[in-house]
This record gives structure tokens, sequence and C-alpha cells, in this order.
């Protein structure tokens, strides 16, 4: 029996509703970590922001790590996938642009959780920001500059 690569393992059974909040993560190609650079990770961190002008997403919260990022959003006028082709696709070429490389920048596919209505966003929030943290890039989240929400 064939097997299915681990890309396509990450689209079984998922659906975009629009209105429902979901946790994306994408991680970059080998993990390279290209954004312990912070200024290279503002590029993704601008692709968000562009998603919130298009309607496409409602930020909620979001980091970027060295080498992936979590991001908490409402999903508004897009599908998961049309939403993340865009991001990736766009922070691909402003990173390779901005740096001077060429290549691929993210691995294939993304991982996606919705969130239960029941659940504390705010506490899925504090989770997310809290990365470097647990990460040991640094001691205080606020000394970690690529981050956000809108709680905080």
């Amino acid at each position: 029996m064939p097997t299915r690569s681990h890309a396509n393992h990450l689209r079984t059974g998922r659906y975009s509703q629009t209105g429902q909040i979901y946790l994306l993560t994408a991680v970059t190609h080998r993990r390279e970590p290209l954004f312990r650079d912070w200024r290279v990770g503002r590029l993704v961190v601008d692709q968000f922001r562009q998603a919130q002008k298009e309607e496409r997403a409602n930020s909620l919260a979001w980091v970027v790590m060295p080498d992936h990022f979590h991001w908490l959003l409402e999903l508004r006028d897009s599908t998961l996938p049309g939403l993340m082709l865009a991001t990736k696709s766009r922070s691909a070429r402003a990173v390779n642009a901005g740096t001077a490389r060429e290549g691929k920048l993210w691995q294939k596919g993304f991982h996606d959780r919705a969130i239960r209505r029941e659940e504390d966003l705010q506490a899925v929030a504090r989770y997310i920001v809290a990365n470097p943290i647990r990460a040991g890039l640094v001691t205080r989240v606020h000394d970690y500059p690529l981050w956000d929400a809108i709680w905080l």
C-alpha cells in the first residue's frame, strides 16, 4: 500500500469556514533558521498584515520563530489553502529579494487546528507568544521582536 507524504496527511479533513478561528503553523524548508535575523522575520509579519488588509483573515496573535511561525486568526474572505498560499509565496518572494537568496523558503503544507469556541483564546495566544521563552531565546516575551497579540 503506498504511503502518503506528511504534507498530504496534513490536508486530510481540512475544512475552511469563514468566521472560524484557526491556529496555523508553517515551517521553513529544511528548518533553516532564517528568521534569527528579526529584519527577515518582519517580511513574514508584513504578509500577516497584508492578509488582514485584504480581509482574508483577522489576526489575533502570532509569533515568528527562527524556523517557523504560529498564527492565530479568524478566517475571513479566504480558504485556509488560499490564505497560506498567498502568505507563504509572498513572504518567500520578499525574503529572497531582501536577502539575495534563492530557492524554497517554506516546507510544503502547513498545520492547522480549528479552535473550539469553548477554548480560552487568550490562553492560546499566551501559549503562542511564549514560544520564544520555551525555546530559550529570551527570558521575557517583551525581549523578543517577532510577536503580537490583540490582547497584549
